[in-house]
């Protein structure tokens, strides 16, 4: 099997709108509001992972309680870990395709067995220069209950990748003010939580 090193899991669920990839490794998946990528013939499609989910891949082994650490487990009983899977949500929020960005829904869904890879630091710096895959995520607020987290966990996964310039923070602001209708209060509401992420940047 032939896959690019970053490749870590495969889509098992698909629309336009959003997919579900299962990780070939339960133990290795992506943070929340991180960013990956699908290579769909000659595009890649961009989806932010909203919700990550661990479980059982057959109800009859369902993980109980065993007052152990993960270790001990590991050591005891190495086969309750093989029936253990993971899966993750994204919402697709725009593609590439001729070398050039588009912050819309592909034109078609991701191939179910397609692989998902992590993306590389250069991909998601050009890929988060513009603001406008918000459009996208605001369009979805009622599927991701409360939005404004899934933000902060986007701009932190940003600054891991690239550097928030004060220039980079005011645009990020005026497109959220702007799809909030001139809310300021929400703004500054979320400015003072995202504090944090700036000042370690």
């Amino acid at each position: 099997m032939k896959t690019n090193s970053l490749c870590f899991s495969e889509v098992v669920q698909s629309s336009l709108e959003q997919w579900k990839a299962q990780t070939w490794k339960w133990d290795n998946f992506p943070q929340f509001g991180s960013i990956v990528t699908i290579e769909s013939g000659k595009r890649t499609i961009f989806g932010v992972v909203f919700q990550v989910q661990t479980g059982s891949l057959d109800p009859i082994h369902a993980p109980v309680a065993y007052q152990k650490t993960e270790e001990e487990l590991k050591s005891e009983q190495p086969q309750i870990f093989e029936f253990l899977k993971t899966t993750f949500d994204c919402l697709t929020i725009g593609y590439k395709e001729n070398g050039k960005f588009f912050y819309t829904l592909a034109p078609e869904p991701p191939k179910i067995h397609a692989f998902v890879s992590k993306t590389t630091s250069d991909m998601a710096k050009s890929f988060l220069h513009s603001n406008q895959y918000l459009h996208l995520l605001f369009g979805h607020e009622n599927k991701l209950g409360n939005i404004d987290e899934l933000l902060l966990a986007i701009l932190k996964f940003k600054a891991s990748k690239t550097t928030l310039t004060q220039e980079s923070i005011e645009k990020f602001s005026q497109t959220f003010s702007l799809i909030t209708g001139n809310d300021y209060r929400r703004l500054k509401l979320f400015l003072l939580r995202a504090q944090n992420i700036f000042i370690n940047n």
